[in-house]
């Protein structure tokens, strides 16, 4: 039988990546801890570490209002301990591009008390898993 707080955590999860894609990102807000940390890799337009809920909130609306179409739709869910990966499928089409960014990476967050209190995006699925202790989850 699963663990309650596993079920828990991923479904806050599936609530936040749906208010992100559908662009209400503050539905979002409830499953954040206060002090959140937002660590968005270099490489990535936004990267950068984003602290609290207006940092975050207002990084995730910046982020989203790039987007002509198109969603960030997690694949599948490797809990470890405290921490939940979420490996990833972006499709998206920027506003003014006629290319789509087709990408599978990786958001590990981490919980405490129920809430999200870190969240680190990893380009490298492996190295999300890596630096989330799982080994061998590809």
């Amino acid at each position: 039988m699963p663990d309650s707080n596993i079920s828990s955590e991923i479904k806050a999860l599936e609530a936040i990546y749906s208010a992100i894609n559908r662009g209400d990102i503050s539905a979002a807000l409830p499953f954040l801890d206060p002090e959140i940390e937002r660590v968005e890799p270099p490489g990535f337009p936004t990267s950068g570490v984003y602290r609290g809920h207006a940092d975050v909130l207002a990084h995730w609306s910046q982020g989203r209002s790039t987007w002509a179409e198109g969603s960030c739709a997690p694949e599948r869910f490797v809990v470890a301990g405290e921490k939940v990966v979420a490996l990833l499928h972006v499709h998206v089409r920027l506003k003014n591009a006629t290319e789509w960014i087709d990408a599978r990476i990786a958001d590990v967050f981490t919980f405490r008390d129920g809430k999200v209190v870190q969240m680190r995006t990893f380009a490298d699925r492996r190295l999300a898993l890596e630096w989330a202790g799982v080994s061998g989850a590809v």
